[in-house]
């Protein structure tokens, strides 16, 4: 039974973390993403599946490596501030490029590439957890 109960408040914790992240996430648009993706932009779709997808890897390491939800949920606030300054070093380094721009207009090559930036970071995040 104790095993259950650990299961079910992982998970639960898990999908709050999630959602918290992608809450924040939103924040850092002047745009709000999901009327956007009503208006189908690819660009924008893009860019938060990375964001989820990436809070997602770095959600699922801490999990996996961790046997304290605290300890979890320690190493999943690290990494998540990592993603969002990469997403602020992003801008910075392409200073010719207002990513959010890009994005509300629509423009597809930058949705694919900060898509990227957020997985391949998330990836790099995750040699750090373990």
């Amino acid at each position: 039974m104790t095993i259950v109960i650990n299961i079910v408040v992982s998970v639960a914790v898990i999908i709050v973390l999630q959602l918290l992240g992608m809450f924040i996430f939103s924040l850092m648009t002047p745009f709000k993403d999901l009327e956007e993706l009503k208006k189908g932009n690819t660009a924008v779709g893009l860019a938060l599946g990375g964001k989820f997808l990436a809070t997602a890897i770095v959600l699922g390491v801490a999990a996996y490596t961790n046997t304290s939800i605290w300890f979890m949920m320690l190493w999943f606030v690290v990494g998540y501030v990592i993603l969002v300054a990469a997403y602020w070093i992003f801008e910075l380094v392409t200073p010719g490029l207002k990513i959010s721009e890009h994005l509300q207009k629509g423009n597809v090559a930058v949705g694919i590439l900060l898509c990227c930036v957020f997985i391949g970071t998330s990836f790099a995040i995750s040699s750090l957890i373990i």
